[in-house]
C-alpha cells in the first residue's frame, strides 16, 4: 500500500483550534500568518512563494479561517484540499489592493496578532485597512509548531528512511567506480546521484506527493570545500585519502529530516581518526543530552563541551543544533543563547561538528525525536569509525 503523504483536513481544522486558544488566551481577536510555512501548518497549502500575498487570517472564535491568494493560486489550492474559506484577487499589484478582498469577508479586529516575520511595509499596509486595530506580534503559530503531531512524526520518520537510502547511494556510487576503476564522483555527481534516489524513491512508492523547497537532496563536499559549514558542491572529484561529507535530508509531507555523516576515503590518518572520533563522541553525547525538562542552552554546552575539552575549540563554527519541522531550520535553536526547554515531541537537530582550514570538516547529525524520558534519533545509518572508512 502506498505512503499517504497528505494530512487529512481534519488535522489542519485540529491545529486551528489549538492556535484559536493561544490567540485567545493571549487577547487578540484574530491571527494574520503569511510566512509560506505557517500557511501550510495551518491550511495544508504548499505553495511557491513570490510577490504575491498570500496569507492566512485565523479569528479567535470559530468562524472559518480565510486563504487569501491570488487566483491563480486558487486551483492548486482546492486540490491540495486547503483547509480554509478561499478568498482570491484577481493579480498583484491590481488596480485594487489585494488586502481589500480580505476586509471584505472579515470584520475589522480589534486586536491582530501577526508573525514576527510580517514586514514593516505589510504591517502598514494592515493599519491603513484596519486603522482601529492594535497589531501586536504573537507566537500562537511558532509555539504549537514545536510539539509535534503523531501524523507528523509519522512523515518524519519515513524521511528519515529515505534519507538513510540517499546516503547508503552515495557510498555505494563511490565504491562502485573504485571496483570498476573508473574515476571517482565529484561532489556534484554525487549530490545529484542522491537527490533522485530521494525523489525516485518518494515518487514510486506515496501517494500525493507534497513539493517543497527541498523535495531530497543536500550538501555534497570533499577535502578543504568540506571545512566551509555550508560549502556547495562543486566539480572537485573525489579522490583517495580525503575527508568529504554527505549532508543530506528530504522532506515528506512537508515534513523534514536530516541526516548528515562524514567518510573517509581510504586507510584514515591519525589526525583523520582524531577529529572524526572527537565529533562522533560530542554528538553521542548530544543524543545522550536531549530529553524533556533540559534547556537547549544547556543541551548545546553539554555536547560542544566534549570539543572543547579535547582542545580543538577553534576548529568550533555553530551550535549543537535546530528546531526541524515543516522548515528544514525552525526554533527551538540548540544554543547557548536559547533558554526554551524541551519537551516531549519536539524534533531536533543533533549535529556538532569542527572545520579545519584547508584540510576538511567533520560533521555527524541526527534528527531527534523527544521522547518520555530522553530522544532517539529518526536517522540511523551507523557512525562508527569503521562503519564510515570507505576502502579503495
Amino acid at each position: 500500500m502506498a505512503f499517504q503523504q497528505r494530512l487529512p483536513v481534519e488535522f489542519y481544522q485540529r491545529v486551528q483550534a489549538r492556535v484559536r486558544d493561544r490567540l485567545s488566551a493571549a487577547g487578540h481577536d484574530a491571527g494574520l500568518f503569511d510566512h509560506p510555512d505557517d500557511v501550510a501548518y495551518l491550511t495544508g497549502f504548499f505553495h511557491h512563494p513570490g510577490e504575491r500575498p498570500v496569507v492566512v487570517y485565523l479569528p479567535a472564535d470559530h468562524a472559518d479561517a480565510v486563504l487569501l491568494l491570488p487566483e491563480l493560486e486558487r486551483e492548486h489550492a482546492e486540490w491540495q484540499r486547503s483547509a480554509a474559506q478561499l478568498v482570491s484577487y484577481p493579480e498583484f499589484p491590481g488596480v485594487r489592493s489585494p488586502w481589500r478582498y480580505l476586509a471584505d469577508e472579515v470584520p475589522a479586529p480589534a486586536g491582530l496578532g501577526v508573525s514576527a516575520g510580517l514586514s514593516i511595509g505589510r504591517q502598514q499596509q494592515l493599519a491603513g485597512l484596519w486603522p482601529g486595530s492594535r497589531l501586536a506580534v504573537t507566537t500562537a503559530v511558532s509555539d504549537e509548531r514545536l510539539r509535534k503531531h503523531p501524523e507528523e512524526i509519522a512523515l518524519h520518520a519515513e524521511a528519515a528512511r529515505i534519507t538513510d537510502r540517499m546516503i547508503e547511494a552515495g557510498i555505494a556510487l563511490i565504491i562502485d567506480a573504485a571496483r570498476a576503476g573508473r574515476d571517482l564522483p565529484s561532489e556534484a555527481e554525487l549530490a545529484g546521484h542522491v537527490g533522485s534516489v530521494g525523489t525516485s524513491m518518494m515518487y514510486a512508492e506515496h501517494e500525493n506527493v507534497v513539493v517543497v523547497g527541498l523535495l531530497a537532496g543536500g550538501l555534497v563536499y570533499a577535502g578543504p570545500n568540506s571545512a566551509k559549514p555550508h560549502g556547495l558542491p562543486s566539480g572537485y572529484r573525489l579522490r583517495p585519502g580525503d575527508t568529504f561529507m554527505l549532508s543530506l535530508g528530504c522532506a515528506v509531507g512537508g515534513r523534514y529530516v536530516e541526516g548528515e555523516r562524514t567518510f573517509l576515503l581510504g586507510e584514515p590518518s591519525s589526525e583523520q581518526r582524531r577529529y572524526y572520533e572527537v565529533v562522533r563522541q560530542a554528538q553521542q553525547t548530544g543524543i545522550d543530552s536531549i530529553r524533556p525538562g533540559i534547556t537547549c542552552a544547556e543541551s548545546n554546552k553539554l555536547c560542544l563541551d566534549v570539543i572543547r575539552a579535547a582542545g580543538l575549540e577553534q576548529f568550533l563554527r555553530h551550535r549543537q543544533g535546530h528546531g526541524i519541522g515543516i522548515g528544514m531550520h525552525e526554533p527551538p535553536w540548540l544554543e547557548d543563547g536559547d533558554s526554551t526547554v524541551l519537551a516531549e515531541n519536539f524534533v531536533v537537530s543533533n549535529e556538532p561538528g569542527i572545520y579545519v582550514p584547508g584540510h576538511a570538516g567533520y560533521r555527524i547529525s541526527d534528527s531527534m525525536l523527544v521522547t518520555a524520558d530522553g530522544a532517539k534519533p529518526f536517522t540511523s545509518y551507523p557512525k562508527s569509525l569503521d562503519d564510515i572508512v570507505i576502502d579503495l
